[in-house]
């Protein structure tokens, strides 16, 4: 499993976090994680073979108590992906980030262009009103 698919999730970034600070029993994870996110020790248990699966825990057996520890070695793909975006420092200049405006008009453009797609795929509004011709007053005036 990819490390990018292990660390997407809110949990199994919350179960690293809590893995930081040293091993730790699934009962105990568990626990921590309960006042962000309310979970079940299965529930635990099966984000901690996800992390496992990246290579991102390890699990070591204690008599009948498996105690899981954080292996960042994974972590080195994440910290290369992440260096080579750029790191938004002024000395690396090519890569100038995204202004969160530019985003913003990205944003209205989309809903527009929706917007204009229904109105050409649903019925035009304005025909409706057009099956009675249009009296201007130039007309009303002729006719009076």
């Amino acid at each position: 499993m990819s490390v990018f698919v292990a660390i997407a999730d809110p949990v199994r970034r919350g179960i690293l976090r809590i893995l930081v600070d040293g091993p730790q029993r699934v009962v105990d994870i568990q626990r921590l994680l309960a006042a962000r996110h309310p979970i079940s020790r299965p529930a635990v248990s099966r984000h901690l073979r996800v992390l496992a699966e990246a290579g991102l825990v390890e699990a070591a057996t204690t008599g009948r108590e498996r105690h899981y520890r954080l292996d960042p070695t994974p972590l080195l793909e994440v910290r290369k992906l992440l260096s080579d975006l750029g790191s938004g420092d002024a000395a690396d200049a090519s890569r100038v980030p995204i202004a969160e405006s530019a985003l913003d008009a990205l944003n209205t453009e989309v809903y527009r262009t929706r917007r204009e797609r229904r109105r050409a795929a649903s019925p035009d509004r304005s025909s409706r009103h057009t099956a009675e011709p249009d009296v201007t007053s130039h007309q009303i005036q002729e006719s009076g």
